[in-house]
């Protein structure tokens, strides 16, 4: 088996291996031992002895590395390897020692040992070189972010969102119960005060409203992908209204009371039930297959974006696109003519690799993705493939 065969085969076998060992949700997270398979761990062992080739590591790759807090795998990894959605294989460099990737905790020092052309991460204590290493047991852990570890990636940066960014895939909320009158006729209702619904809100007490759903255009067919709907804030449901006995009767509305808010609460708002939490994995990883397509927009109604910005993109899971999936973002060439030549021949100028996408919540045509890295501005039509 040649060596970038076995490094692909690892890479899956380690990948497979830790995606279940981040379960993180708009509660909270959960580390969860998930069942590896014979094959799987045979593949990591013989990473583990092996390492990997000094060609995979970064080329400022540090001697060692103290776990600062508010560092993540992501961030440790870029430290370490060129590729950093490979952090897993940070794992597989040493696994009797860090016997998951997950629990990795501020103050344990990270040590780089290259031997025979290869390199492996070892645990070494606070002070100590190379030599002063450990060898740790293993630690059960119930609760990722209660515990002091660190993540995988910056969940603060897209935790608001898991709620927020939301895409139906018709306009269902023009039949969702709507607010339809303030208290005392207010025009706009603020946090903690009271709003009246007329609508079926079928047993529900928690709800989201947004407002104005606006259609997601794919940048090239002009199809529609979905509905986007603009996050208003948060309801409960304080009283249940009554429907009209009679045509001369009139129907009282149900009351809810604004919980929180992104921008005040007015008449004409949609209602939708608050799911239940979507437990999801956030183990980033690159598309198994070859994928390209472009952005949409970007969340908040913004010109261009930068890093740690929300994108729309137009591509979702009947595309192949997964949670976690780390893609290669480019902007797109601009037109420009050759002032050097008197023909003034117009010119296509290529398209620029400028940064890495994130992709955390993924729908049927579209999904939301968090810009990790971007050395410039980038626009809807830009466009993303495979890293």
């Amino acid at each position: 088996m040649s060596a970038p065969q076995f490094n692909a085969i690892a890479r899956r076998s380690l990948m497979a291996a830790a995606a279940g060992a981040l379960l993180m949700g708009a509660g909270g997270a959960v580390a969860v031992n998930y069942p590896v398979t014979p094959g799987q761990r045979g593949t990591a062992e013989q990473v583990a002895q092996q390492g990997v080739p000094l060609s995979e590591l970064s080329p400022n790759a540090p001697e060692s590395h103290t776990v600062q807090r508010g560092d993540t795998l992501w961030d440790i990894s870029k430290l370490f390897l060129k590729s950093p959605w490979r952090w897993p294989e940070l794992w597989g460099m040493n696994m009797q020692q860090i016997r998951n990737p997950h629990l990795i905790y501020p103050g344990q020092v990270l040590v780089l040992v290259k031997e025979g052309g290869r390199a492996r991460l070892v645990m070494g204590q606070p002070g100590a070189g190379a030599g002063g290493t450990v060898k740790l047991s293993p630690r059960s852990r119930a609760n990722l972010l209660d515990n002091g570890a660190i993540a995988s990636i910056p969940l603060h940066l897209i935790s608001p969102f898991l709620n927020e960014a939301v895409v139906f895939n018709t306009n269902e909320l023009e039949r969702s119960p709507r607010v339809v009158a303030t208290q005392e006729g207010r025009v706009l209702v603020s946090r903690g005060e009271t709003a009246y619904v007329r609508g079926d809100l079928q047993g529900a007490r928690e709800f989201r409203l947004f407002r104005e759903p606006l259609p997601l255009r794919d940048p090239s067919t002009k199809q529609i992908l979905g509905y986007e709907a603009k996050f208003v804030g948060t309801a409960s449901q304080t009283r249940e209204g009554a429907p009209a006995a009679d045509s001369k009767q009139a129907l009282v509305p149900s009351s809810i009371m604004v919980t929180s808010i992104r921008q005040e609460v007015g008449v004409g708002d949609r209602l939708a039930p608050v799911p239940a939490h979507d437990y999801s994995a956030y183990v980033p990883h690159p598309p198994s297959a070859p994928i390209s397509g472009q952005l949409i927009s970007i969340y908040g109604e913004a010109l261009t974006a930068g890093q740690n910005q929300i994108v729309a993109i137009n591509r979702g899971t009947k595309d192949g696109v997964e949670r976690g999936h780390v893609l290669a973002l480019w902007r797109a060439g601009t037109n420009s003519v050759d002032r050097t030549s008197e023909d003034r021949q117009l010119l296509k100028l290529p398209d620029e690799r400028v940064g890495l996408l994130f992709v955390f919540r993924v729908f049927d045509q579209v999904s939301y993705a968090l810009i990790l890295q971007s050395v410039d501005p980038v626009s809807p039509g830009d466009r993303f493939t495979q890293p």
